[in-house]
């Protein structure tokens, strides 16, 4: 693995390894973010369209973030059967009671996407981005399916620098390691492949770098409090 791509037997087994986080997700998740999970989702929302819009979520995992998207058509894409299936009632209940229309769940990969060009008015991707398994295509892919202007919005934990990056590592590794081992009831817990995938990840900068050299325009990264995440932004360009 480095920053750009994962191995196809990494990624197999990564993807493994995610879905047997499904039943402690959102527990794990908030526990690692010291709960400010929920308002970086807030953050990643309030920088899409929020009416007569249709937003591309890529990498929705168990449907942590779907569920609180109103007012919008929105696509949900991930690579596992079984995030989907968990995501899906999740969903589309509380879709139901805002009486907004039914999500579109669809399997599939940031690198393949089974979308036409000049989809989208959106998309997004929340904690999914450092799991893709070739990060450049994957960008391109998006940048296809957007409609000229419209904005890719992606949020993941941040390494400004290697000194930073070490202290991420320390933080995942020791301290949520040993919070997913209590939760999980095993020492070999499926958490330690978001310590193994944030060590491969690159920096803020990185990324800024690839979403230009892909073709973004207006690209801008901000690491949010406390420091533990970046969300990154580009438009497609209108010709």
């Amino acid at each position: 693995m480095d920053h750009e791509t994962i191995g196809s037997e990494d990624w197999d087994e990564l993807i493994l390894n995610l879905e047997a986080t499904i039943p402690v997700y959102d527990r794990i998740n908030r526990f690692a973010t010291i709960g400010q999970v929920d308002k970086w989702r807030r953050m990643v929302r309030a920088r899409l369209p929020s009416e007569d819009a249709k937003i591309l979520e890529v990498g929705c995992g168990p449907g942590s973030f779907a569920e609180d998207v109103s007012g919008v058509d929105l696509v949900c894409l991930d690579p596992s059967v079984l995030m989907l299936e968990a995501a899906k009632p999740r969903v589309n209940s509380k879709r139901q009671e805002r009486g907004d229309s039914e999500v579109e769940f669809v399997q599939g990969k940031a690198e393949e996407l089974p979308f036409e060009d000049n989809s989208f008015d959106g998309t997004c991707s929340l904690f999914s981005f450092r799991d893709w398994y070739d990060k450049r295509a994957g960008l391109g892919e998006v940048l296809r399916v957007l409609k000229p202007g419209a904005k890719v919005v992606i949020v993941d934990p941040a390494k400004m620098n290697r000194i930073h990056g070490v202290l991420g590592w320390f933080w995942m590794r020791f301290w949520v390691g040993a919070y997913a081992r209590i939760i999980c009831g095993v020492k070999d817990h499926p958490w330690k492949w978001l310590t193994k995938t944030y060590v491969t990840f690159g920096t803020t900068r990185d990324y800024v770098r690839m979403m230009e050299d892909v073709g973004f325009e207006n690209v801008a990264a901000k690491v949010v409090f406390p420091g533990m995440a970046t969300i990154w932004e580009g438009r497609k360009p209108e010709s």
